[in-house]
């Protein structure tokens, strides 16, 4: 079963449909993840939110999600969960363009999270903020308004997209397949 941490994205219901495709889901609130019982996850995703982490105080979401320097199941973030993963790993947030559109992915990497998605891939944009690669992280993707697009931890099952991958048609739904997989086989 995948574990979805709602971070208040409207996007959070095309996630679960997609994941729904493959696995069983729970869907919690992200000020509930630290009540939920996450041995019984094989993975977690973490939304989007709207949320300018760079323009508040971090300290309360980083203490939500403190969880992810210590779990061993794979954990995807998307868009704020991305960047909450990478400021737990010290990445720095910065405020951007606002991006809104469809953009070019270029995917410098192989990875298990890109498992047949092509080198240059249209994913849809919906955010106005973006991090540094943390250290221990490797860098899979940027586009030409964000360098981070997509990245990996370089030992864990720890990947962070940008982009919302829930609204970006097949190429989309394969990369959560591909994290589904990802799961299933951890």
């Amino acid at each position: 079963m995948i574990l979805i941490v709602n971070c208040g994205s409207n996007k959070v219901p095309y996630l679960e449909d997609i994941v729904n495709d493959h696995m069983d889901y729970t869907t919690v609130s992200m000020y509930d993840v630290g009540k939920t019982d996450l041995s019984e996850f094989k993975g977690i995703i973490i939304s989007g939110a709207p949320i300018l982490i760079s323009q508040v105080n971090p300290d309360p979401y980083l203490e939500a999600f403190s969880f992810v320097k210590e779990i061993e199941i794979p954990v995807l973030g998307v868009c704020f969960g991305h960047q909450i993963l990478g400021m737990e790993f010290g990445a720095f947030p910065a405020l951007e363009k606002e991006d809104r559109d469809w953009q070019t992915i270029s995917f410098y990497e192989e990875s298990p999270l890109l498992k047949s998605i092509p080198k240059d891939t249209l994913m849809m944009e919906d955010h106005t903020e973006s991090i540094s690669i943390p250290p221990g992280f490797k860098l899979l993707g940027g586009s030409d308004l964000c360098v981070n697009e997509a990245m990996e931890h370089r030992e864990r099952p720890l990947y962070g997209v940008q982009f919302h991958p829930e609204v970006s048609g097949n190429m989309g739904a394969r990369l959560i397949e591909n994290f589904v997989n990802i799961c299933r086989e951890s």
